[in-house]
């Protein structure tokens, strides 16, 4: 077992963590300050919304491979496959907890996700190219 395989995925996993929870938080902001704007429109904020929420999900899997490639490990098939997926499930389901002003998903979660995407980036091959 690569033991520094994990403290990397720890590290990817922890940053990708951060800069999408981060971009949620702002994101939904402006969608509340542009549904503010609004003459009571019924749709209002609602593009900044899904764009926010679609913009979160592509860029986890992403984030956790560039991250994974940045410090020199491959064959990060299933961290970017599963982690994405996971992300799209933990963020949809505490979404509520994240569009509120002040709001944000809760820590634990935000632990079990990590400790899910640590164990995860130990999944790939032992050796390096």
């Amino acid at each position: 077992m690569r033991y520094v395989r994990h403290v990397k995925g720890a590290v990817t996993v922890t940053a990708a963590t951060a800069a999408c929870h981060t971009l949620m938080s702002a994101g939904f902001a402006r969608a509340h300050e542009s549904a503010a704007e609004s003459d009571d429109e019924m749709w209002a904020g609602a593009f900044e919304f899904l764009l926010t929420t679609a913009a979160s999900w592509v860029l986890m899997p992403l984030l956790l491979w560039a991250g994974m490639r940045m410090m020199g490990e491959t064959h990060n098939a299933v961290l970017v496959a599963v982690g994405g997926l996971f992300w799209s499930g933990v963020s949809g389901y505490f979404t509520d907890d994240i569009d509120r002003v002040g709001g944000h998903i809760p820590f634990l979660a935000l632990a079990a996700y990590i400790l899910l995407g640590t164990g995860l980036a130990g999944a790939g091959s032992s050796h390096r190219d």
